[in-house]
């Protein structure tokens, strides 16, 4: 975990509201995040984890409360502007082109990463390095042997690994993966842990990540935060955060009860 003494928080919400009618699905949460460090949101289902990723994207706007990036505000951009100015997401459910293949989606992603028009296939063969680099993400997932497969093809695992490709071939200096191991098999999880191992080593890269797996929590976290019916109840080193009787009980699971 970095040190965060003096060091400017690469992304912060202050007091950050979403109400859906009458229901307040993330309430007033204000949190900062900060280069070199990965922070796993927990929480039971429907404490508004994913609802908070999605205000923090930019995928739903704001009822109230702020999203800073590097200081900047950014609450009234839209998902792609942010996309842009460095904030990534891996989706909880998948986010691809299933018609095209395999390369050809994360080519994308390599391709507005460098700027280049979106013309799908006219560059193609004349930007050899951007099939180069393509490759080289998706040999990063495991996934070079099924280059040419198309995407609707895949398994869903295999699709998970490849949003993970697209979301590392977009270079972003935020990266946040919602359940990133969510329907894989076992053999495939340790890849992709491996990768956001090998991210959080970045001390210029800041991860977030949703998470219900306590075996993928204790692995990688170096800070959980916990929500509750919207409300951040509990902020701190996994340690603290997991010794605590209340959160143990009612967000975390119990020994007997978190794998359930």
């Amino acid at each position: 975990m970095a040190d965060v003494n003096n060091q400017q928080p690469s992304l912060s919400t202050r007091g950050l509201t979403i109400r859906f009618g009458g229901h307040v699905a993330v309430n007033a949460v204000t949190a900062d995040f900060y280069p070199g460090t990965l922070t796993v949101i927990v929480g039971p289902n429907g404490a508004g984890k994913t609802t908070y990723f999605n205000l923090v994207s930019g995928q739903l706007p704001a009822t109230a409360g702020s999203v800073l990036l590097k200081g900047a505000d950014v609450t009234r951009l839209g998902a792609a502007r942010r996309t842009r100015l460095g904030i990534g997401r891996a989706f909880q459910l998948t986010n691809l082109f299933p018609n095209l293949t395999v390369i050809e989606n994360v080519r994308l992603a390599v391709q507005s990463r460098a700027g280049v028009g979106m013309n799908m296939f006219s560059v193609w063969f004349g930007h050899k390095e951007l099939i180069a680099r393509a490759e080289h993400y998706l040999e990063r997932v495991a996934m070079a042997g099924k280059r040419d497969a198309h995407v609707g093809s895949l398994s869903h695992g295999d699709q998970r690994k490849l949003e993970v490709a697209i979301l590392l071939a977009l270079e972003p200096d935020i990266l946040m993966f919602d359940e990133p191991t969510a329907g894989m098999s076992v053999d495939e999880v340790p890849v992709v842990l491996d990768l956001i191992h090998a991210v959080k080593r970045d001390a210029n890269k800041t991860v977030l990540l949703v998470e219900h797996k306590m075996d993928v929590v204790r692995q990688l976290a170096d800070r959980i935060i916990v929500l509750h019916n919207g409300t951040l109840v509990a902020d701190g080193e996994p340690a603290e955060v997991m010794q605590s009787k209340i959160v143990q009980e009612a967000y975390l699971g119990t020994p007997e009860t978190e794998h359930a």
